[in-house]
């Protein structure tokens, strides 16, 4: 069983990418949909799918290189965790790594990335980051 699933889910990304390979395989949450979602409207990864019923629910995702062959996600981290929760305001989350990465925040309209979080003025706790 897994205590993190965020971190696990961006641990596997992270290792595929590593290892050139085509597609991540992730254990099914919302949060993690969620997750994934931003991570493909910001062009990240590629596309991702929800395959199974019921607790055997996976993601698969398939991942996104450039040209060179190398994965578009130079780094993915966890910030915040069970242990250590990492919360920010608004004037916090107005821009990181100059705008190209990617602040994944949990907030009460639900998961956003910072420059809509930016936008529609709400902090709350900081997932992952991602460039």
């Amino acid at each position: 069983m897994v205590n993190d699933i965020i971190a696990d889910s961006i641990t596997r990304i992270r290792n595929s990418g590593m290892r050139k390979n085509d597609k991540a395989t992730l254990l099914y949450a919302k949060i993690v949909e969620s997750l994934l979602k931003i991570l493909k409207d910001d062009g990240y990864i590629d596309r991702y799918k929800v395959v199974g019923e019921g607790a055997a629910k996976r993601i698969n995702v398939i991942l996104k290189y450039d040209e060179d062959g190398k994965s578009v996600v130079n780094e993915i981290t966890r910030l915040s965790k069970p242990g250590r929760r990492v919360y920010k305001k608004k004037d916090e989350l107005k821009s990181f790594k100059n705008g190209y990465g990617t602040i994944i925040v949990s907030t009460s309209k639900g998961v956003l990335a910072n420059k809509d979080a930016y936008k529609l003025g709400l902090g709350g706790e900081v997932l992952c980051s991602v460039w």
